[in-house]
């Protein structure tokens, strides 16, 4: 007789729920927190409002002035019928003789609108590149030659992506040399005294300058060489910039550690490594992440300008790009990248808050 066979039953639905709900917060959490949240929403949304207003009115008036000049000098120029004819030009709406000003929030809109499309006409082009040239593409790989790769113009959800990359491997670099290095300062005064002046010389040059140092070292170590070194230049560049806060702030974390914590590691005989792991990095935790936070910032400030000389495929080429172009939209497509990039801030900042809340002991004001 056969033993009787079991199937496996799937956890109860309310089992699952129960344990997921241990991650939410508490119903009485979230009713504490929902006066407080709803005051900062509606004080939020009516300062956004009140940007919009102050916006759309001094578009109207520079669009006025902007045109009220043109008319003006085209009158002045070549007489009163063209003067007339500018006007109803303007009045009309047409492209050719719109006022070059600051655009209309509605205008930034259609232009975000038209930037996403753009996006989804070259991901189509790279699709359909790829799909032509896959055969090819692998009868190369079998005779080892490298893959032909689509050259087309970057959109500027790719230049987004571009800048992120380049701004996460710039703030890893400021990492790697402003972490270590400020502990090493931090544990001993007279490195802080030697250091100091380098520090206060260096932390204020532009950026500019970081890359055109950077440009000279990284041509001359890439002579002969025929790969694209604008993203190395740009990522470096920014790491130097960026990284002065953060070394700072790992010394001064570093040397103010309580002197209790140092005496009780002294009687343990901790080694200088497990001293500085167990018992220094844990109570500058605080310190080296404001430091970090201030370095995401400086970062993803300086990265236009740097990729704009640079010639780095991202926002910073964009903006200098359509500054150049001078088209109709151009000026509202600035405004967009203007809006992405301090909106792409602001998530990283509020990103390194999170981590900083999750590694440190202490209260973390945002």
């Amino acid at each position: 007789m056969g033993h009787p066979t079991t199937t496996p039953v799937a956890p109860a639905p309310r089992a699952t729920f129960a344990t997921l709900a241990k991650f939410l917060p508490r119903r009485a959490k979230l009713a504490q927190r929902l006066p407080d949240t709803a005051r900062t929403l509606g004080i939020s949304l009516a300062s956004m409002a009140v940007f919009l207003l102050v916006w759309q009115l001094s578009a109207s008036y520079l669009y006025g002035v902007e045109a009220e000049a043109r008319i003006e000098r085209t009158t002045q120029e070549q007489g009163g019928d063209a003067g007339a004819e500018m006007a109803a030009c303007i009045a009309s709406g047409n492209v050719s003789c719109k006022p070059n000003t600051l655009p209309f929030p509605s205008e930034v809109v259609r232009a975000a609108g038209l930037l996403l499309a753009d996006h989804r006409a070259i991901r189509a082009k790279k699709a359909e590149f790829q799909a032509e040239t896959e055969a090819v593409n692998a009868a190369r790989s079998a005779q080892g030659l490298s893959a032909i790769t689509y050259t087309g113009r970057p959109s500027f959800v790719d230049q987004i992506g571009t800048s992120l990359k380049t701004v996460v491997v710039g703030f890893l670099i400021s990492l790697l040399i402003a972490v270590p290095l400020g502990v090493v300062i931090g544990l001993n005064n007279n490195l802080r005294i030697a250091f100091n002046w380098m520090i206060q010389v260096f932390k204020p040059v532009s950026p500019v300058v970081w890359l055109l140092l950077v440009f000279m070292i990284v041509k001359t170590l890439t002579l002969g060489s025929d790969t694209d070194t604008s993203f190395l230049i740009s990522s470096i560049s920014v790491g130097l910039c960026a990284m002065w806060a953060t070394l700072v702030n790992t010394s001064v974390g570093v040397s103010s550690v309580n002197k209790d914590y140092i005496n009780v590691a002294r009687v343990l005989n901790l080694g200088i490594g497990k001293k500085i792991f167990k018992v220094i990095l844990p109570s500058a935790i605080p310190m080296i992440f404001t430091g970090m936070r201030i370095t995401v910032s400086v970062a993803w400030m300086v990265l236009i300008a740097i990729e704009l000389l640079a010639q780095s495929p991202g926002l910073g080429s964009f903006v200098w790009e359509e500054f150049q172009n001078g088209g109709s939209d151009s000026n509202a497509k600035i405004l967009v990248a203007m809006f992405v990039i301090g909106l792409v801030g602001f998530l990283l900042d509020r990103l390194m808050f999170y981590v900083q809340r999750r590694v440190s002991f202490e209260t973390v004001v945002a």
